[in-house]
């Protein structure tokens, strides 16, 4: 008898659990979560964003009968567009032009920014907030507006028509100054202090201990500056008229001037331009990630 009426109550107990609506019955679907709503708006987004980029790959691969079929994959595959966009055009010259410059003002910007944001961290002078204020400042000035003053120093420089006036003035950028500074106000100030104890001086705890700490963030700071450089057009098109100079954004708008329906061609320039960027971004982004998780970036 004892055992049937615990048998009856947690029948009752079970009826009564599923009849109230808590428990989940075989026909009732769950709602669907907040984590699931945003990754799939993340790869409605992901698509859109690398679509065009796939269809300029696959583009450059067609004819020029086929190239604006709309058709993502092509009918008729064929490297020809490549082989003319590196033999009837100097377009490996160009992609060297573009990968010194943008190599050069990525070394240099990291070496001046580094140590002008390490001063503006550490070092105690008159002045110090208001410096770092003039610079911030800069970054609300957008560069067409100092485009016709900047040509002007430059040709008062002599720099025109040379790779140092496609360098020099690109390499100072209020915003590698002030995400670096950001960084080192982060660092423990315990390390230096150790080592100016130990009697090293600025200079070698920048070199030493700074700069070692700071390899996420300037990994980071290396792409940005070499893909922005990389990708520059209006200065390069202002300060330079020599072809030897040409950068390889140039020689794409001279392939739209040039080639206006062949779009093959310019699908294929386009195409070579991307891929070492491309690239570059897959190598590295692990060292992009760890820098925006260091940098207290938010």
């Amino acid at each position: 008898m004892a055992s049937d009426t615990l048998t009856t109550t947690a029948g009752r107990g079970r009826g009564s659990g599923s009849g109230d609506g808590s428990g989940a019955g075989p026909g009732r679907r769950r709602p669907l979560s907040g984590r699931t709503g945003l990754t799939a708006l993340a790869v409605v987004l992901s698509v859109i964003s690398v679509l065009p980029v796939l269809w300029m790959l696959t583009s450059s691969f067609k004819t020029r009968e086929t190239v604006t079929d709309g058709r993502l994959i092509p009918t008729d595959f064929t490297f020809d567009n490549f082989v003319y966009v590196f033999t009837e055009v100097p377009f490996a010259r160009y992609l060297w032009n573009s990968f010194f410059i943008s190599a050069v003002i990525t070394i240099a910007a990291l070496f001046f920014h580094s140590m002008a944001a390490y001063a503006l961290a550490r070092l105690r002078f008159p002045g110090r907030e208001k410096l770092f204020g003039a610079i911030f400042a800069t970054l609300l000035v957008t560069a067409p507006v100092v485009l016709i003053p900047l040509f002007m120093v430059a040709r008062e420089l002599g720099l025109l028509d040379s790779y140092a006036g496609l360098i020099i003035p690109a390499i100072f950028n209020a915003f590698g100054i002030f995400l670096l500074r950001q960084f080192y106000l982060g660092l423990p100030k315990e390390l230096e202090e150790a080592a100016v104890i130990d009697g090293c001086g600025h200079w070698r705890v920048y070199w030493n201990i700074v700069l070692p700490m700071s390899r996420p963030i300037l990994s980071a700071l290396a792409i940005f500056f070499f893909l922005a450089n990389w990708n520059a057009f209006v200065w390069p098109l202002v300060a330079t008229n020599d072809q030897d100079l040409t950068v390889v954004q140039l020689g794409i708008a001279s392939f739209q001037t040039q080639y206006t329906s062949n779009w093959n061609y310019i699908l294929a320039a386009a195409t070579v331009a991307a891929l070492p960027m491309l690239i570059l971004f897959f190598v590295f982004q692990r060292q992009i990630v760890e820098s925006i998780k260091t940098s207290g970036i938010k």
